[in-house]
């Protein structure tokens, strides 16, 4: 009976172990405009956000200059309560997975011409990857 309780013990104690090892650091995969693939880092995504906190929040329903990114995968883009989205934005019948935020970082107004949104600082797939998995490890996957 105690090998049993034992392998169950060491069984959850595993699950537990790998399912935070999941929540911090989210499976996110890109690729570029080659095909190449990129593995996004959280804990490298965090000081990448950096640049994007002074108009993004990551707390629900708290928006800045841009909207709040709090369950913004998986969500249609430009459906954030109580924020104002540009038309095209609204338009643009887009949904929020790892690939179409990666192209929006890379150059927002190719990929939605008319959105609000004027920053194109994220030209390097590895830091456009690491940042979506910080989103989703902070509270972005919806």
């Amino acid at each position: 009976m105690r090998s049993v309780s034992a392998a169950i013990g060491l069984s959850l104690a595993g699950m537990i172990l790998a399912t935070g090892l999941a929540a911090a650091n989210p499976a996110t995969t890109i690729k570029d405009a080659t095909g190449a693939t990129f593995t996004g880092d959280a804990t490298a995504g965090e000081k990448t956000f950096r640049q994007c906190i002074a108009c993004h929040k990551m707390e629900a329903g708290k928006h800045g200059i841009g909207p709040s990114l709090n369950g913004v995968i998986g969500k249609k883009a430009g459906s954030m309560a109580g924020y104002n989205y540009s038309g095209p934005m609204k338009k643009s019948g887009l949904i929020w997975n790892d690939q179409n935020l990666a192209d929006y970082l890379e150059n927002p107004r190719k990929k939605v011409p008319g959105t609000k949104m004027t920053y194109a600082d994220l030209r390097k797939p590895q830091d456009r990857a690491n940042v979506i998995a910080y989103i989703k490890k902070a509270g972005g996957t919806k």
